[in-house]
């Protein structure tokens, strides 16, 4: 019987990320988190109670200071102090810090907020310090909303602090779609999730009627390419998330279509199409038209997945006698391996910032999450389980999310992320089973 990984139709986004260090920082130096091997020590930060500026703001005041604590303390690269050792209090947004008062509980950095409500409209205000140099970093931040979205509003925070301690992108405010599965594992029902990336307000998209996989996210993130049966075969429909509606790619009649992937410009899809026992991928404007064949091997080709610079499209292959992968022109024609090592490779996914590819690696019966430069240099493993694949790129092309299956015939299977060190491998809340896990761009 085979893994999902060596059939065709498995495929999961991918994206990517390079390892984390926080630096340790003596008192003359300014506040920052280096990148570079791997977590040395994370960084103490202070984050009291947001203040609450009116009486209906106070509802929210701790609850968005306890998602954006969350939303740090979940990369692993910082330690929240625990409030009990607080010396100063802020009762004031706008009141000096107590530096020394900071200092004394070793705490690099100080985040302050307050909020605001009138109706259902909230303002929430934002400052950093850094405490050993006694200075703000960087200038005050104000984010508007309403009182549906407050957990938007926290996750903006706390990508302003992530981004301006380590110079990197923001990924917090962003969504995931995913499959979620219940029942058991020999009768699990399917269908489309979506959910914020911390687990939080989740959407079902599809029904559990059908079989789905493979959902996909658009540039944008309002659309979604995914895999259904419900017609007794494969065939890819595109989803619009805000109204959940849905139709058909236009397919050819006696195929199946299957593994659809968004272009960098979201007007093409690639994807894979089998007829006659053989299997190649295509692509086609996201309007309809006539498809476009870019392979012609007698194998099974699939998993596509564009370059950045939608150039280049990576793929899995077992034109060499076992699954492999291949990197080819965006249009076709002759295709190099990149993939060299032992075992089985599935799933490439090309990360956002271009320089690396994650896959998934079947090897000596288990199974793992890897990466490797597009030249198929510097392969690192960054997990090992019964069943790891299908990895996919915060925005920030600095985190992978994962579908993990265990072993026995109960077989749950969840949701995971590791960063590219292969530190801090973390479960990602959902209700019950989930799987082939896509991020979302970075919201608007």
């Amino acid at each position: 019987m085979k893994h999902r990984v060596t059939t065709a139709l498995a495929l999961v986004a991918a994206l990517f990320v390079l390892p984390f260090v926080a630096a340790t920082q003596s008192q003359a130096e300014p506040l920052r988190i280096e990148i570079t091997d791997g977590v040395i020590e994370p960084l103490p930060f202070a984050l009291p109670d947001f203040v609450a500026e009116n009486a209906a703001g106070s509802e929210f005041a701790s609850k968005i200071a306890r998602v954006v604590a969350a939303d740090l303390t979940g990369t692993g690269l910082f330690r929240e102090i625990p409030k009990d050792a607080f010396i100063s209090t802020v009762t004031n947004f706008d009141s000096p810090v107590q530096y020394a008062d900071w200092k004394a509980i070793n705490a690099q950095a100080l985040i302050v907020g307050a909020v605001n409500v009138n109706g259902n409209k909230v303002t929430v205000k934002f400052r950093l310090f850094d405490v050993f140099s006694g200075a703000p970093l960087g200038e005050g931040l104000q984010f508007g909303g309403t009182t549906t979205s407050w957990r938007r509003m926290a996750h903006k925070v706390a990508d302003a602090a992530y981004s301006r301690i380590t110079g990197e992108g923001a990924y917090f405010d962003s969504r995931v779609v995913y499959v979620s599965e219940t029942g058991p594992k020999n009768d699990r029902k399917k269908r489309l999730a979506i959910m914020d990336y911390d687990g939080a307000n989740v959407q079902f998209l599809t029904d559990s009627r059908s079989l789905v996989l493979a959902p996909r996210f658009s540039p944008t993130g309002d659309r979604v390419l995914y895999t259904s049966y419900e017609t007794g075969f494969p065939k890819i429909y595109v989803l619009d998330v805000a109204s959940v509606g849905r139709r058909a790619l236009a397919d050819q009649p006696g195929t199946m279509t299957f593994a659809p992937r968004f272009s960098p410009d979201g007007q093409t899809v690639v994807y894979s199409l089998s007829s006659g026992g053989n299997t190649d991928i295509y692509r086609m404007n996201i309007g309809g038209g006539a498809p476009v064949r870019l392979t012609s091997e007698p194998s099974i080709e699939t998993a596509p997945s564009f370059s950045p610079d939608g150039k280049q499209i990576v793929f899995e292959s077992d034109r060499s006698g076992n699954q492999q992968l291949y990197i080819m022109p965006a249009n076709g024609g002759e295709a190099r391996r990149i993939s060299f090592g032992s075992g089985r490779y599935g799933t490439p996914v090309w990360s956002p910032r271009g320089d690396l590819i994650a896959f998934t690696k079947q090897n000596k019966g288990r199974f793992h999450i890897g990466v490797m430069r597009v030249d198929g240099s510097e392969e690192r493993l960054l997990t090992a389980s019964f069943l790891d694949e299908g990895p996919s790129w915060s925005p920030n092309g600095r985190v992978i999310m994962f579908m993990r299956e265990t072993a026995g015939a109960g077989g749950a299977v969840g949701l995971y992320s590791v960063d590219i060190s292969g530190r801090n491998l973390r479960r990602v809340k959902t209700d019950g089973g989930a799987s082939d896990p896509a991020w979302s761009p970075l919201l608007k």
